[in-house]
């Protein structure tokens, strides 16, 4: 039965262009009007498209950019039991090189009715992406929250680690030591987290250590968040003399530990290492890493928790829950020779007797 405009609008009591825009996904109508239309497709007999169909009350889908990264599957864990735990089967859909884009992989969660969607360090994160992803979805009446980025131009519950904490407290850390030549490893400038790591790094290098902004930002250097990039990027920092590496995840600063022996300096007698993430098992590396370990269990729960009133009706705010981070100290990290030797008043041939 072919569906024509002018009867639903009639039946629902508004324009035949709410009407369009409402069967065809498009923003710009309220919860209120998109219930109203398919209110009265249903009374008039009319088959909803099939992007409008009641959604399952049992699936959410979760997006993540990859899984070789460990926090990805630590965020996914997190986020899966917390929605068993409210009757919910997650969905995880992950991003592959040369595989489905995080665009494809909302269709396909979509087309299969999920209740909600949680992005994990999605497109949303990009500052160069088109935003309009997340309105048309909001369009077709999905729920979802987005982790690790912000965009002001998106209507939705946003969770995050405070990132210019983050690297106050790693430079306040190594400051500490006796450190002065810190450098920043950190992916590509368009993403938001970069961004603030970057403005967090240069206030606490400028506070500290009394250097410019353009001294402090001589010291940052960006590449890829792999094991490879963090090697390359500490790699160039350490031929600027450097001798401590803040890096923007775990995996970089195991490249970073890396770089470091390749240069035949032993960490962290001459060279301090600090990550992000505090992924599992990096308490375990050689030597076991000094890492910002970011709040995956309460950011993970709170991404749930905002969903689920999204879904239930009674939406989060459209704004950005922020979760401190917290400083990890392992054997990563440790004092230059220097320095310790002024702190104790001991030459390095001296022993406690």
């Amino acid at each position: 039965m072919t569906a024509r405009l002018a009867d639903i609008a009639g039946q629902a009591g508004v324009s035949e262009a709410t009407v369009s825009r409402v069967l065809n996904g498009k923003p710009g109508v309220s919860a209120a009007t998109r219930e109203s239309v398919l209110a009265a497709l249903d009374v008039l007999g009319y088959e909803r498209p099939v992007r409008l169909r009641q959604r399952s009350a049992g699936l959410v889908g979760l997006i993540t950019p990859e899984l070789e990264n460990p926090i990805f599957p630590a965020f996914a864990q997190i986020i899966g039991q917390g929605l068993t735990r409210q009757g919910y089967t997650p969905v995880l859909a992950t991003q592959t090189p040369g595989g489905s884009t995080e665009d494809e992989l909302t269709e396909m969660l979509v087309d299969r009715g999920v209740a909600g969607i949680i992005f994990v360090s999605g497109l949303h994160a990009d500052t160069t992406a088109d935003t309009q992803r997340y309105e048309r979805l909001r369009g077709q009446g999905v729920p979802f929250v987005l982790v690790n980025g912000f965009s002001p131009k998106v209507r939705a519950p946003f969770v995050s680690p405070d990132d210019r904490a983050a690297m106050r407290l790693a430079v306040t850390h190594l400051v500490s030591l006796g450190h002065r030549e810190i450098g920043l490893a950190l992916g590509p400038e368009r993403f938001v987290p970069v961004q603030r790591k970057i403005e967090g790094f240069l206030a606490a290098m400028t506070e500290q250590l009394g250097l410019t902004e353009a001294a402090a930002r001589r010291l940052v250097e960006h590449s890829l968040y792999t094991l490879e990039g963090g090697q390359a990027a500490a790699g160039t920092l350490l031929e600027r003399g450097c001798t401590a590496v803040v890096c923007a995840s775990d995996m970089m600063a195991l490249g970073a530990v890396r770089a470091a022996r390749e240069r035949g300096l032993a960490v962290p007698r001459d060279v301090s290492v600090v990550g992000f993430d505090d992924s599992p098992l990096i308490a375990f590396t050689d030597p076991p890493l000094s890492t910002i370990r970011q709040p995956v269990t309460a950011m993970g729960q709170a991404a749930v928790r905002a969903l689920l009133e999204e879904v239930g009706g009674t939406p989060a705010p459209h704004s950005e829950f922020v979760f401190l981070p917290e400083l990890v100290v392992r054997g990563s990290t440790a004092c230059l020779p220097a320095y310790s030797e002024r702190r104790t008043g001991k030459g390095q041939d001296q022993t406690a007797g």
